[in-house]
């Protein structure tokens, strides 16, 4: 199958209620967000999603949770050395990198989607792919309101002298509501060397729809966490007139009143401007 043609953008816009999108370990897990109190979720957080539902769909993924593992291989490093092709290619310092390269992204997709580094601990070669899906990080499109709830531990987790009292005291943080929106881009010509296909980017593009599908925990309830829409524009060459910065650009959303706190997607105008020959396609999946 022939790599990727056309050049892609997406943007997708999603809220969450009564939900912690992306905790931030070094700051008591608290919802990320900006200093000017906008709320973030990392790039990282979101592939990890995108990942999630990929291997939901069947597919093979290399980056894989501890907890969703489908192969019984505990570490990346046994991951990548359990893989057939890549033990045939491999040779100590004689390895071919482009071979290596091109033989784990024909095994996994997200390698050939998002790239991935190679390097564990005594190998004498490593190995770098960069893929062509890139994702910004998202960004809420209004300041977030951060609520922390105080609750307390019904039973102990150890016994004897390092037991501590049943009723010790914890907090919970979550985003009472926001609306965040996220940008990506697909490149062709990293395509090419990844071996990424049209029938790889509409995989991309289902992934996305359904982002927050078995993702649920405790932080982010059932529901919690909804993309509202998908836009995914489409160029006609490898190299199209219009950056992904002027397409990105021409997605515009603010508050209808901007004195009120936001409380649902309706709260918010969507407008789109136009760039000849040039028009996406719109999922409103809410």
């Amino acid at each position: 199958m022939e790599t990727l043609k056309n050049k892609i953008d997406f943007a997708v816009v999603f809220t969450a209620v009564n939900a912690n999108p992306n905790g931030d370990p070094l700051n008591g897990n608290r919802p990320r967000e900006n200093f000017d109190g906008y709320g973030e979720i990392s790039d990282v957080c979101l592939k990890r999603k995108l990942r999630n539902r990929l291997q939901d769909a069947g597919e093979k993924v290399f980056v894989q949770s501890d907890d969703r593992s489908d192969d019984g291989c505990r570490s990346l490093r046994e991951r990548a050395e359990k893989c057939e092709a890549l033990k045939k290619i491999s040779a100590g310092k004689n390895t071919s990198k482009e071979e290596y390269a091109k033989a784990a992204c024909a095994e996994w997709i997200d390698v050939r989607s998002f790239g991935q580094v190679f390097a564990f601990k005594g190998d004498s070669v490593s190995v770098g792919v960069r893929g062509p899906v890139t994702i910004q990080q998202a960004t809420s499109i209004s300041p977030v309101e951060i609520i922390g709830m105080q609750i307390t531990k019904s039973v102990n987790g150890e016994s004897g002298k390092d037991a501590k009292a049943s009723d010790t005291m914890g907090m919970k943080h979550r985003v009472g509501f926001g609306l965040y929106l996220a940008k990506g881009s697909i490149n062709c010509q990293l395509a090419e060397k990844t071996g990424f296909t049209d029938e790889d980017a509409e995989k991309i593009k289902e992934a996305l729809k359904t982002m927050f599908e078995n993702d649920c925990s405790s932080a982010r309830p059932d529901g919690s966490m909804q993309v509202c829409r998908l836009y995914w524009w489409k160029h006609d060459s490898k190299t199209p007139k219009y950056s992904s910065a002027k397409v990105h650009n021409t997605l515009h959303i603010q508050q209808k009143d901007p004195n009120k706190r936001p409380a649902a997607f309706s709260d918010y105008e969507i407008t789109l401007d136009t760039l000849e020959g040039l028009e996406p396609e719109v999922f409103d999946l809410m």
